[in-house]
């Protein structure tokens, strides 16, 4: 399975938010770990995912205030959230030839992580911020894929496919 990632690094390579002011001076997990754990991730749900050649989605760690600003502008929740995830698949897009379609990436979405929170977060579960940073995308990337959790039990499957996808690539929500 082919899979492109864009990474965009907008907490650790610009900001260092004062909020977030931690032992941390560069991001702990470097692109090229970003995607061998979404390509594993991939290949654990490719069930899930609709046929394609190849796939791709984006990936943007960034701070409170700019997660505040994109959870306002499209939930209308004014106040920082931990992960936001865009779904491409949900919107209508236009229709592409059979041929065309197996030619080009299939864009999953984007998913939008506040490093602010996951530092906070890690601190409160007691695990590393790669970790978290993990846990979050993990969850982001089953959003693009369709998964909800509307109700206590879809919930609970969902933070069991988190899981089960963290200890793929050698982590646990435990540690």
């Amino acid at each position: 399975m082919k899979f492109e990632l864009s990474v965009q690094d907008c907490f650790f390579n610009i900001s260092n938010s004062a909020e977030t002011i931690t032992n941390q001076s560069s991001n702990p997990i470097s692109p090229h770990t970003w995607e061998s754990w979404f390509d594993q991730w991939l290949v654990a749900l490719e069930l899930n995912l609709p046929e394609a050649k190849s796939y791709e989605l984006s990936l943007r760690l960034t701070d409170n205030s700019e997660i505040k600003a994109l959870n306002f502008q499209y939930r209308q929740k004014n106040q920082p959230t931990d992960v936001l995830a865009f779904a491409a698949l949900e919107v209508d897009s236009p229709k592409l030839s059979p041929q065309n379609q197996l030619s080009v990436p299939l864009y999953l979405g984007d998913i939008v992580i506040s490093v602010d929170t996951a530092v906070q977060q890690a601190k409160q579960q007691g695990h590393s911020l790669s970790t978290e940073l993990a846990w979050l995308a993990t969850h982001g990337l089953l959003h693009l894929l369709g998964w909800d959790h509307p109700d206590e039990e879809s919930l609970v499957r969902m933070l069991d496919q988190q899981e089960t996808l963290l200890q793929r690539v050698g982590l646990s929500n435990d540690s």
